[in-house]
């Protein structure tokens, strides 16, 4: 198979060599900031050659007959940039570009590199998250967060306000792939939940694939969360300084020499809400971070660049005399983008370490760990074409588990594993006037077996204004989490690679895989209704044909430490996006059915939503449009849970045959009814927040900003105590204040 899949690889760059003419790349950058420039439209005046920057804003041109040329960039908010130049056959030309903001104020936005992306890429099941539209959700405390924006995307269901977790159609947290410039994250949001580790600033484009993701991605089989940070600023020092009622962030950034080749950039942000939510909210949340990120990038005069960076990010919850958890998350690494001077190839790779730890240390229990680290290497090579591109790569990764914990009897739970994975993928991606093809192939070696995986991709242009799309393809993983489907809330959330002594199935046969697998369909339509409102609906089905889970029934060491579920996720949800230049509105709605079936038993997940609703408006208003009011409002149908059918006293004979059980006290237990067979009330919640920009003067900004969480303070449910019938509410009614400087 591999020798297959090289042959195929080595065939297609022959033949693109071969036909080669010409070639003109470079890159379209910021003139103030050195900053890529995203979707740029570049193309040769009175020819139908053209093409769009890509996340590092490079361009590239192939397959151009010899001649002389005028070329043009321009994006929305630049002013144009045309040059001339003369092309000989079969020469590589780099022709850069640097934009500066254009002074003639924009009144109407004409079409949005969204769209232009809608057009040109098929992007079934995916969202593009850029740094302007972080801040288009209401801020918690002042500063936007990608926990708060990815809670709207469609199909994406929050189980909480305290210690809730991301479900992505019908996956669970563990089957969702969180990526930052080519690193495995393995904690990427707060023991809260209401943040996530990253910086919103540091971000420059996070690509969310809900479900039907391309041959570049593998090792999940639910979703990616693909995040890119920015570089730090080429031409002066720049930062931030801002405090709020819940935390405080520092970020810095700036040129580490006088050409501007090399550059840094620093984040660190910490909470103290536990020290801030006694004094000022009268409640009790113990939960504390400090998040630090630093990066340096380092750029050659032909735009191959190269970037250094590390993380560290601490979270800790104590609830005073019954429980203390923590967990850390750190790592660091490379990763290059290559351009060779005589080769229309692009290169680009990535070497990094990660690692992630929790520990969770309860009253009058034993220690529970968990850990997981290893580092990875990856290497992706980029052929463009006039019609499209091959794209075709490579990664190695070995991380090493441990495990140990005890379940409610008390029987021990532990696991020491080495293991690697290598995988191999090429994805083609054609283009015509009409039609989008993206056929891919992925195989996955794992310890203990091989996934052949193959990818589509399928997008029709019916007209300028009107799209049809569908995805899918098979995905496996390794990796599983030491927390269960079954489990409601648990902030233990630890790791560990797929075992080799699985159960037998119902035919007591062994299984003939021993990796987790599932199958996704994704269908669409995007519909552009006018230049300001655009219609998204999509239906989805994911088959989990294998999930491996933790036995929580297990009563001895004799029993098998987990279970082997199937499981079925099957959605429709609609996306109705409206903006114009002062006015931005989101509204999402979703139905969902997710169902585990575990010997012939089947049941409904804890976060199994039917509908889920997600309002939000952004609303800029006054002098140079120095006002913003955000809005959210999120409903949502209530999640299952087991009833109780009632109460009875457990003799426990303490002392064997010797026992007096008709004089000896037992111990209370419960009844409990059908798993998941009943139903919470409906949630929902408003957030909304102001915020006041004054330019104090060419270098300096400030910003105020005050919120609300849960602005009617509804009461929804969190936990319910069955013995003492005391019920614990998600948060309460929350005002925040904060203020930011940037410099």
């Amino acid at each position: 198979m591999k020798k297959i899949l090289l042959s195929i690889i080595f065939f297609c760059t022959l033949l693109q060599t071969i036909a080669q003419n010409g070639t003109i790349r470079g890159f379209a950058t910021d003139l103030q900031t050195g900053e890529p420039i995203m979707f740029c439209n570049v193309s040769i005046s009175g020819t139908k050659y053209g093409s769009q920057t890509d996340l590092n804003g490079m361009y590239t041109l192939s397959k151009i007959p010899e001649g002389e040329y005028t070329l043009s960039a321009s994006y929305i908010g630049y002013n144009k940039v045309t040059k001339k130049l003369k092309l000989i056959k079969g020469e590589i030309l780099n022709i850069n570009f640097e934009l500066s903001t254009s002074s003639v104020k924009i009144e109407e936005v004409e079409i949005s590199a969204e769209r232009l992306e809608m057009k040109t890429e098929v992007k079934a099941a995916s969202i593009k998250i850029t740094n302007e539209d972080l801040k288009l959700v209401p801020t918690i405390g002042g500063e936007p967060d990608l926990a708060q924006y990815m809670q709207i995307i469609p199909g994406v269901i929050f189980t909480g306000d305290q210690g809730g977790q991301l479900y992505i159609r019908g996956g669970s947290p563990v089957q969702n792939k969180v990526l930052m410039d080519g690193m495995t994250i393995y904690s990427p949001f707060h023991s809260i939940g209401l943040f996530s580790v990253f910086d919103a600033d540091i971000i420059k484009n996070t690509d969310v694939y809900t479900g039907g993701f391309p041959a570049q991605y593998g090792g999940r089989i639910s979703s990616i969360m693909d995040l890119k940070t920015k570089d730090g600023n080429k031409k002066k020092i720049k930062g931030k300084i801002s405090s709020n009622t819940f935390g405080s962030k520092l970020l810095i950034e700036g040129p580490l020499n006088k050409k501007g080749l090399t550059s840094f950039i620093f984040s660190g942000k910490n909470s103290y809400l536990d020290k801030t939510s006694d004094l000022l909210y009268d409640i009790n949340m113990p939960y504390s971070f400090l998040d630090l990120y630093g990066k340096i990038t380092f750029n050659t005069t032909n735009g191959s660049k190269a970037n250094l960076f590390g993380f560290n990010y601490d979270d800790n919850v104590i609830y005073q005399g019954i429980s203390e958890l923590n967990w850390k998350s750190h790592g660091f690494g490379s990763d290059f983008i290559l351009i060779p001077g005589n080769s229309p190839v692009l290169i680009e790779g990535n070497i990094a370490y990660s690692g992630y730890g929790i520990t969770l240390k309860e009253a009058a229990s034993p220690l529970r760990e968990s850990s997981i680290a290893g580092a990875s290497m990856g290497f992706d090579f980029t052929n463009f074409q006039p019609n499209g591109k091959i794209k075709y790569g490579f990664d190695v990764y070995g991380f090493e588990t441990k495990f140990k914990t005890f379940n409610s009897a008390n029987a021990v739970i532990e696991q020491n594993e080495n293991t690697s994975e290598f995988s191999a993928y090429i994805n083609y991606q054609y283009k015509s006037k009409k039609l989008i093809l993206e056929p891919g192939f992925r195989i996955q070696k794992y310890t203990l077996g091989t996934s052949p995986e193959p990818r589509l991709g399928i997008k029709y242009l019916v007209n300028d204004v009107f799209r049809i799309k569908i995805a899918g393809g098979y995905y496996s993983q390794n990796i599983l989490s030491t927390v269960s489907d079954r489990d409601v809330v648990n902030l233990f959330y630890g790791f560990i690679s797929s075992p080799e002594n699985l159960p037998i199935d119902a035919e007591e046969n062994k299984y003939k895989n021993q990796i987790q697998k599932a199958r996704h369909i994704i269908f669409g339509t995007e519909y552009d209704i006018n230049l300001k409102l655009d219609l998204q609906i999509e239906g989805y089905f994911k088959d989990f044909t294998q999930l491996t889970n933790i036995n929580r029934s297990m009563s001895s060491n004799y029993d098998n430490e987990f279970i082997i579920e199937t499981g079925f996720a099957q959605g429709l949800d609609l996306l109705l996006k409206y903006k114009n230049k002062n006015l931005y509105l989101w509204s999402v709605y979703s139905l969902g059915f997710i169902n585990r079936t575990e010997q012939g038993n089947t049941y409904f997940p804890h976060f199994d939503r039917r509908h889920n609703i997600n309002l939000v408006g952004s609303y800029k208003f006054g002098n140079n449009e120095s006002w913003k009011v955000d809005g959210r409002w999120n409903l949502g149908s209530g999640f299952p849970f087991t009833q109780t059918q009632g109460f009875y006293e457990n003799i426990i004979f303490e002392n064997g045959i010797n026992s007096d059980y008709i004089s000896e006290n037992g111990e209370l237990d419960i009844k409990y009814g059908e798993l998941n067979g009943g139903r919470l009330p409906y949630y929902h919640r408003l957030d909304i927040s102001i915020t006041k920009t004054m330019q104090i003067n060419k270098n300096l900004i400030v910003e105020i900003s005050a919120s609300v969480t849960n602005a009617y303070n509804r009461q929804n449910i969190f936990y319910f105590n069955r013995i003492s019938h005391e019920r614990v509410d998600q948060l309460p009614i929350l005002p925040s204040g904060g203020i930011s400087i940037r410099f």
